[in-house]
């Protein structure tokens, strides 16, 4: 195979698996670049500046809009094969297992569910050359994920140690499984690899804030011509997650990287809660931790159903808005910063 032509199947309008952060998704090839060559249909200024020395694809993927088409390099596309379709259902159920597993208990520290990395539209370095580079990949993130969750189940044990054990055997039998869009379970991923292995940050103060957001939420849910019961339910649906997200922030939510940036975000603006500092990223990490938080409640099922009703719709509209409420990068640490977040 020559250097600058594509392996065989790749072509134009072939059906392929293509990474999105750590997944891997049904896509369709629209163009194919070659370096060196014509490239007629293609104006340079189109293909980003690294991937002009090698082979890439323009990739639409399946049941996205089209403004999520993107340049990928070749290392991030596969064949559709069976054995690549088994490669995508078994990182699926990984990220699955990983994000909403009950031992994680609302996730905390260093547990993807919880923070984030890469912004979802760059090249994503879990992606490999081949099938089996790819499966490595993923088996070294999913021991970094274990790892955290771990530390983060010893956390949890050790703060709740002195629970009552009425209470525990009357909340272990309520479900408060809360269903998380795909797209948002990538953005979690993506969020988790930023902060812990790129040492990277969200930009903060975030906009729109938290606030903002489930206040958009509030009007557009409310088009549904909801009754005064119905908006009284939802009113208290949103402070609930206000308060929860207050709550739960500096304790649950941030990575130990982020601790530094949350004490010096909260120092110079006093009169400010949480809620009106940061945005989308760190309210999508509550809701991986939520279902371990509503068990120590004491919420009777039905209730928790409404709770779970609502935040479902919420999570549906980040999905639908994720590009307006998710940031597309996130910013370099400074040395100084570096230091003083490890303590140095």
């Amino acid at each position: 195979m020559s250097a600058t032509a594509p392996p065989e199947g790749f072509h134009t309008n072939s059906r392929c698996l293509a990474f999105h952060g750590p997944l891997l998704y049904e896509s369709k090839i629209l163009k194919v670049y070659l370096p060196g060559q014509k490239n007629e249909d293609i104006p340079v200024d189109e293909i980003p500046g690294e991937l002009r020395e090698a082979v890439a694809y323009l990739i639409h993927y399946k049941g996205w809009k089209s403004s999520w088409d993107e340049w990928l390099p070749q290392q991030r596309v596969l064949r559709w094969t069976e054995e690549n379709l088994r490669l995508q259902k078994e990182l699926k159920n990984e990220a699955l297992q990983q994000l909403r597993s009950k031992k994680a208990n609302g996730g905390v520290e260093g547990s993807p569910a919880t923070s984030g990395t890469a912004g979802g539209t760059g090249v994503s370095g879990t992606a490999a050359t081949t099938t089996s580079q790819s499966s490595s990949s993923a088996s070294h993130k999913r021991k970094d994920v274990a790892k955290d969750h771990a530390e983060s189940s010893r956390s949890l044990k050790k703060t709740r140690r002195d629970a009552d054990d009425k209470e525990d055997r009357q909340s272990s039998h309520l479900d408060v499984h809360i269903i998380i869009p795909d797209i948002l379970m990538a953005q979690l991923v993506d969020d988790w690899e930023y902060v812990t292995k790129n040492s990277q940050l969200v930009d903060l103060p975030r906009k729109p804030t938290v606030k903002d957001i489930l206040q958009d939420f509030k009007v557009a849910y409310q088009k549904r011509r909801l009754s005064n019961a119905e908006s009284e339910i939802l009113d208290e649906v949103i402070e609930g997650i206000q308060l929860y997200f207050d709550k739960s922030l500096g304790s649950i939510l941030l990575y130990r990287f982020e601790r530094q940036q949350y004490l010096e975000i909260t120092t110079t603006n006093p009169t400010k809660l949480p809620r009106e500092l940061y945005g989308a990223e760190h309210l999508l990490r509550l809701f991986v931790s939520l279902p371990g938080l509503l068990l120590h409640t004491h919420m009777d099922q039905q209730s928790l159903n409404v709770l779970k009703g609502h935040i479902e719709e919420l999570l549906k509209y980040m999905a639908k808005n994720r590009k307006s409420l998710f940031m597309e990068f996130y910013i370099n640490s400074t040395p100084a910063y570096d230091a003083s977040s490890r303590g140095l």
